[in-house]
């Protein structure tokens, strides 16, 4: 893997995006910023946090045959990478958040973004944007409903040292991607899915409240959730949230 660090950046997506354009870049190629100033997430949400406290950086990965249809699987292949290195860590209670939020004790520790550059029915290459909350304290601040690895653990970790371990990661499930192990990866998602199969209190983005659980996640990458009355419905991302 190649890292190039920077100082502050606007945004490590942004930068690693520009990069792909006007160079060739080396697969697995990462860029990391000690400060992001404006980091987003999922359908241009903000995501900010103190300078040099977290892992705030982007990996630039190169594809051949995936198809857009299979985006889904790209999705399950990072948020286990992020999961599985937190496990390790042996933090409590973790679980993904569809579609990639990861959550430690039902707080979020980590948000991921992914964008793909398209050709025709393919993903060439896509950039992997995490913002991973390490050594910020968050849980003095209830209104946030985030949490730090310094928060569960009560130390704090070596950012180098964390970034490697999620970029190795990173390499491996998405090693399985192209490999088309796409049972497997879904498996291993659907396994540590927040409240899968728990009955749960949902509401839409028009404010209508219901009942019902998650069961799954469909081809097209929809959340599943099965109603009382035992049908399902399928919600795209800001669709729907836990009431």
């Amino acid at each position: 893997m190649k890292i190039i660090k920077l100082d502050a950046i606007d945004s490590t997506n942004t930068f690693l995006k520009e990069m792909a354009v006007n160079s060739l870049l080396e697969n697995f190629t990462v860029v990391v910023a000690k400060h992001q100033r404006l980091g987003r997430g999922q359908m241009n949400t903000e995501w900010n946090s103190e300078g040099g406290k977290n892992l705030t950086f982007s990996v630039f990965v190169r594809f051949s045959g995936l198809l857009v249809a299979n985006q889904k699987y790209l999705n399950f292949s990072v948020a286990i990478s992020v999961f599985e290195v937190l496990n390790d860590l042996k933090l409590s209670k973790v679980s993904i958040k569809w579609p990639n939020d990861i959550l430690a004790e039902g707080m979020k520790i980590c948000g991921i973004l992914i964008e793909n550059s398209l050709k025709g029915n393919e993903i060439q290459s896509s950039v992997i944007g995490i913002g991973l909350n390490v050594n910020e304290p968050f849980l003095s601040n209830k209104q946030l409903k985030a949490v730090s690895i310094k928060d569960l653990l009560k130390e704090e970790l070596e950012l180098d040292f964390l970034l490697r371990e999620l970029v190795l990661k990173l390499e491996k499930n998405i090693a399985l991607l192209e490999k088309q192990e796409y049972d497997l990866l879904e498996y291993r998602y659907l396994e540590v899915l927040h409240k899968k199969n728990v009955p749960s209190m949902f509401k839409t983005n028009q404010n209508v409240l219901f009942m019902g659980k998650i069961i799954g996640v469909s081809k097209d990458g929809k959340l599943q959730i099965e109603l009382s009355d035992e049908t399902i419905k399928e919600f795209e991302i800001k669709e729907v949230s836990f009431a």
